[in-house]
Parts: C-alpha cells; structure tokens; sequence
C-alpha cells in the first residue's frame, strides 16, 4: 500500500475511534449501572489510546531515530519498573481470583488481568528491542503495537 493511502487509512480511524470517544462520554451521562459505566469508560479510554498510536503510526518512517545512550538508559529504567508493577499486578489479582464467588467480579478482575498481562509482554518486547540497541523498523512497531492486542483493549471482546 502507498504511504498516502496509508495517512489517509489512519486519519480515518483516528476519527473514527473520536467519534466512538464522543458517543460513549454522552451515553455516560445516562447509565447509572457502575460496572457499566466504568466498562465504557475504559473502552473510551482505550479509544483515545488507539486514536494515539494511529498518530504515532502516521509519524514511523522506515527506521526510527537512534537513541542516545541517556534515552536508552532512561526507557531502560521506566520500562524495567514498570514490568516489575505489571509482575506484582499480575501476582496480585492471580492470588486473589481463588477467592472470589461473585462472577461478575470474576469477570471484572479477569478483564483486569488479560490487560496487565498484554502490558507486561509489551513490556518486555519493548525492553528488548531497546535493550538489542538496533533500529527498530515500522514492522518492529506494528509487531508489538498490535502482535500481542487480543481485544485491541476492550473488555473481554
């Protein structure tokens, strides 16, 4: 596919995943259910989050700018940290998901875990693209943009 075509796919979905953003803020005015709410409001979130890579996308060229030693080391530290939150995040809600009867909780902290998991293989794909201290090419972001997105961020589907 051609660059242009590829800008102008991308600018369409950007808009698209705003006016999913919009209409899920208005319905929100009305739901008063709490699990609802906050599920919508995590799909909107997630919205934005892929209105966002969408412009990160449109910004790729073949290789990436080379990082210099200091932002190597600084991405190397917040991701590292952020893989050991997502390990005790994980450990928390897996110890946790025993004890729970109620199903709709069940399916809430599931929902949960599925996210923190997807975020710490990321993660670690991340650190070890970096971590390699080689280009990283558009398909090296696609790959773990999306590779490892089973539900592209919603809720169970």
């Amino acid at each position: 596919m051609r660059k242009d075509e590829m800008i102008d796919f991308y600018k369409k979905q950007i808009k698209l995943e705003h006016q999913i953003v919009e209409s899920i803020t208005s319905s929100l005015k009305t739901v008063r259910n709490p699990v609802v709410k906050q599920v919508l409001r995590a799909i909107a979130f997630d919205s934005q989050k892929h209105a966002g890579i969408y412009n990160a996308a449109m910004a790729i060229t073949e290789i990436t700018p080379a990082l210099t030693d200091k932002e190597y080391q600084e991405i190397k530290k917040i991701t590292e940290k952020h893989i050991e939150d997502e390990e005790i995040a994980i450990s928390s809600v897996e110890k946790i998901m025993p004890k729970i009867a109620n199903k709709k909780i069940e399916f809430l902290l599931q929902s949960i875990l599925a996210d923190e998991r997807k975020h710490h293989v990321l993660l670690n794909k991340i650190v070890d693209l970096v971590v390699k201290k080689e280009a990283i090419t558009e398909e090296d972001w696609w790959e773990i943009l999306w590779k490892n997105v089973p539900f592209h961020g919603a809720p169970g589907g």
